[in-house]
């Protein structure tokens, strides 16, 4: 498929999405937000592919947020169909049986942040902001924003976020689990790059297990959720790949995966 809005690039078991947008600071609009899908999907169903990585075109942003141009025009109906539609593509982060990391450069704010916060994995430079400052434009945050950002950084920093539409630096999102790691912006891709090199050498059909597992985690009481992993965990002993990993450790070799 060709894209506009974005750049897809398929390399070494990984697809790397680009928003490419840059003279927007990579801005979400409709067009961009079904790309972004399309790409997810394409992704997603490539057997080639073991790791997913989003990132932003240019230096000064991953993303800032929704296209505010289309905010003048807009009906109630015209937001709920935003918001329908801007969803699909972050619930597919977490849906995505695969790794999802966010590789941010400058700016995530609003959708942008929503984004890096769908994904399993947020890496960021340390010239990196993020914030939902959606509330400055005279609405809430409408792409898991008031949802998630309680959960990673608890909710009285996640108000006083959303309410004050202050940023935090990418070190302050770090110390508050809201980013994986923060390195210096020349290093972010070597960054990236090595915690690839780390999840392509797991299975990926037990790497599947553990992601919907966390992923039970979040959206159940801990009874539940306990009883999940157990049954993902016995899942576990019904591939070929378990079978391989135990046998490799007492071996004390190297196991060879096949994702079976």
């Amino acid at each position: 498929m060709t894209y506009e809005n974005i750049l897809y690039e398929k390399k070494d078991n990984v697809a790397w999405i680009t928003l490419n947008r840059p003279q927007v600071l990579n801005s979400q609009n409709f067009a961009l937000m079904n790309e972004l899908t399309s790409a997810l999907e394409e992704a997603s169903a490539d057997d080639e592919v073991r790791v997913i990585v989003i990132t932003g075109a240019g230096e000064k942003a991953f993303s800032a947020g929704a296209d505010i141009n289309m905010f003048l025009a807009w009906s109630p109906v015209d937001a709920m169909l935003w918001s329908k539609t801007t969803k699909r593509p972050y619930e597919f982060i977490r849906e995505i049986p695969k790794p999802v990391i966010a590789m941010v450069n400058g700016l995530a704010l609003g959708g942008g942040c929503e984004v890096a916060m769908a994904c399993d994995i947020i890496i960021a430079s340390e010239n990196a902001s993020f914030g939902q400052p959606e509330v400055n434009v005279g609405v809430i945050p409408g792409a898991g924003g008031t949802q998630i950002l309680s959960r990673l950084v608890g909710e009285k920093k996640a108000k006083e976020l959303i309410f004050t539409c202050d940023r935090i630096s990418a070190k302050e999102a770090c110390e508050r689990g809201l980013v994986n790691k923060v390195v210096p912006a020349d290093k972010l891709k070597e960054a990236v790059l090595e915690v690839i090199a780390k999840i392509v050498s797991k299975s990926t059909v037990i790497m599947k297990l553990a992601k919907l597992a966390i992923n039970r985690s979040l959206e159940v009481p801990l009874s539940m959720g306990m009883q999940s992993e157990g049954e993902f965990f016995g899942l576990c002993f019904g591939t070929q790949d378990q079978k391989e990993g135990a046998k490799a450790f007492l071996e004390k070799r190297a196991p060879k995966y096949t994702g079976k």
